[in-house]
């Protein structure tokens, strides 16, 4: 009987494997993390693969391992011992077009300060579509990397947060910010 590490091998070397996943627990909560060969797809606060299986492929499988270096990172970040990610991103799963650009400027955002919707918007190069910036960071498929917990509204409120007002808090604490 061929035992399943022997077959997750076997899937790898026929380069059978898409997608690698693990679920890494953290101190906001278990982190659903994908990877494809191109990067980091997605760090997700829910466990549905589905949508991968949707957009990317039907070929994912558990392989802890492949994950190895955005857990190190992630370790590292809620250690309070890393400020800035390091890894190949995959925006497979991000939207096109000015979303992309909201993701990208939110990615320049400094550890441990904030921006505005409108702030992400203008940087994206729209200054007045700052509810469409909040709708495409609503859809972020890489929070904590792309650190859309750096945003807040143009009087400091919280707004809204994927993973829920608390782990925006959270990870905002983390880095030293408090309001």
């Amino acid at each position: 009987m061929t035992s399943l590490p022997d077959l997750t091998a076997a899937f790898e070397d026929a380069g059978l494997i898409d997608v690698a996943y693990t679920i890494e627990p953290s101190p906001v909560g278990d982190l659903l993390v994908a990877v494809t060969p191109r990067g980091l797809l997605t760090l997700s606060y829910n466990n549905d693969l589905s949508p991968i299986a949707a957009s990317i492929s039907p070929r994912i499988l558990y392989v802890p391992a492949r994950t190895d270096s955005v857990r190190r990172q992630l370790e590292e970040y809620f250690a309070r011992k890393r400020q800035s990610f390091d890894l190949d991103l995959d925006f497979r799963l991000a939207r096109q077009g000015f979303g992309r650009r909201v993701l990208a400027a939110t990615a320049r955002i400094p550890y441990g300060q904030v921006s505005t919707y409108k702030g992400v918007a203008t940087e994206a190069g729209s200054p007045r579509a700052f509810r469409a910036a909040g709708t495409a960071l609503g859809a972020n498929p890489l929070p904590v990397v792309v650190p859309c917990h750096r945003v807040l509204h143009a009087d400091g409120g919280l707004g809204g947060y994927t993973g829920g007002v608390e782990r925006k808090q959270t990870l905002l604490a983390l880095e030293g910010v408090t309001g």
